[in-house]
């Protein structure tokens, strides 16, 4: 009968300066109601894994594999703007690395840095994790991911009674701007240098012949979020919580709370319903990027050239814009760049604000654009209000399109390829969640399977391509979720 595997150590060879050991506390009544074969093929594990108890029960953090101790790492961090002091792991804990990749239980208990938590995730946040981290890396976005969800019946208290749950993580490093933060607030620069010279050895080699490796960790960390951030705004992809320890060191979208993707096109959409002030709204994303990596580069200043590192920080919003446009100019299938395009897409966007336009349905039917003088393109057209506005827009589009000799057949093809017919609407996690709490977790395993090809046509599942219920604008979701 095949075992989990041996756990190899990572992050634990740093010492006890960074991280404190820990047991898992088990879970009650546990089953494993989701499980990723295709995760798990990437990672070596055997197909008979999932059909057996010992595998869930480790998932569930009720025996732990052959492996180091489990840990739990300390971090810093600023959440909604504000110095917040040591953090950490409070419900996450890491088991050790498998084909180096971290194998991390999220909702496994209490831990050090659990402060006055309980160390549980519920069965809602946990269903979204698994779901989201899995359909961005089908979207082609760097992301952490998501191997099984484990699902019981015992009882945790937040706004009123829920369920518990685990969600086994995986990813390359859970390392996070936060955790530099912390030794660089603490005075401690000795365990700071310790931390960026493993981050370079282990995931950033191309730095360490540089003249300074810090400054090139620093840069190469930069280009990551820029791309990273110009990403999810192609997608209308809101993370919600963009504090500085919610953001990874290798450019991976990390911790899936209260995250949303735009319905109705709204460039102030606050996803969070925390979130008061809009801080961490879709257009804020960019401008929070760069807060964040203004902290890391605080944090790293003892290794660094201060105005080395403010020219690298200035950089940013270059690197972001060139990175925003490409990803815009492959959605509007241009295969050139023309100065214009910036006005181009400008205009769209405000006349996608001004009603309210569906993004994804909006950007799914443009592949099929006829770039025809007279073409009326009614299915585009009938999504806005102002039909003269938009007859203008794709007048101008239609000449853009002709500048490059651009070829209908050949450029939706392409477009496709660009932009996605199905992404995880909030209504569509919602329908999997109350499904999950009746006892039904099939939803859960549809979406898994369809999500992962958000490109393709998929037929059978039409319907999960279709406008938002008006049921769904009443969901919130905020840091609890």
């Amino acid at each position: 009968m095949p075992q989990f595997p041996t756990l190899q150590p990572g992050f634990h060879a740093l010492g006890t300066d960074f991280f404190s050991p820990i047991q898992p506390t088990p879970l009650s009544d546990a089953y494993l109601a989701a499980w990723n074969p295709v995760l798990a093929a990437e990672l070596g594990l055997p197909d008979e894994l999932e059909h057996i108890e010992a595998t869930r029960d480790i998932l569930a953090g009720n025996a732990m594999p052959t492996s180091p101790p489990a840990i739990t790492t300390v971090y810093s961090g600023h959440q909604f703007g504000v110095w917040a002091g040591q953090l950490g792991d409070g419900r996450a804990i890491l088991l050790g690395e498998l084909n180096r990749h971290e194998i991390q239980l999220k909702g496994a208990g209490r831990t050090p840095y659990s402060r006055r938590g309980d160390g549980r995730a519920v069965l809602r946040s946990s269903i979204r994790e698994y779901l989201c981290s899995e359909a961005m890396h089908g979207l082609g976005i760097p992301t952490t991911r998501a191997l099984a969800l484990v699902t019981s019946s015992e009882e945790v208290y937040r706004e009123e009674v829920e369920t518990a749950a685990v969600v086994t993580r995986v990813a390359p490093s859970f390392l996070r701007f936060g955790h530099f933060e912390h030794f660089f607030y603490a005075g401690n620069h000795v365990q700071l240098q310790q931390l960026a010279d493993y981050a370079i050895q282990r995931y950033f080699p191309d730095c360490s012949g540089a003249t300074n490796p810090y400054q090139a960790l620093l840069d190469t960390v930069i280009t990551r979020t820029a791309k990273l951030i110009a990403a999810w705004q192609a997608v209308g992809f809101c993370h919600g919580v963009m504090n500085s320890d919610n953001m990874s060191l290798l450019g991976l979208t990390i911790d899936y709370g209260p995250y949303g993707f735009l319905d109705g096109f709204d460039a102030n959409h606050i996803c969070n319903h925390s979130d008061h002030h809009g801080r961490y709204s879709y257009a804020n994303q960019p401008e929070i990027g760069l807060f964040n990596l203004q902290c890391l580069a605080q944090a790293l200043l003892p290794l660094l050239d201060r105005d080395a590192a403010i020219a690298a920080l200035n950089g940013y919003q270059a690197q972001f814009e060139t990175a925003h446009m490409a990803r815009f100019r492959e959605k509007l299938g241009l295969n050139t760049s023309v100065e214009a395009d910036e006005s181009l897409l400008n205009a769209l966007l405000d006349l996608m604000q001004s009603s309210r336009t569906d993004w994804t349905i909006f950007w799914r039917r443009l592949c099929d654009f006829d770039s025809r003088p007279e073409a009326p393109n009614a299915p585009l057209r009938d999504l806005f209000l102002d039909r003269t506005a938009f007859d203008a827009w794709a007048a101008g589009y239609q000449a853009r399109l002709q500048r490059e000799a651009s070829v209908d057949s050949a450029r939706q093809t392409q477009m496709r390829r660009i932009n996605p017919k199905y992404i995880l609407r909030n209504h569509l996690a919602e329908q999997a969640i109350r499904a999950a709490h009746a006892g039904d977790f099939s939803e859960i395993e549809t979406l898994h399977h369809l999500l992962a090809r958000p490109y393709d046509e998929q037929p059978e599942f039409a319907a999960y391509a279709g406008f938002p219920p008006d049921w769904a604008n009443t969901l919130s979701v905020s840091c609890s979720s």
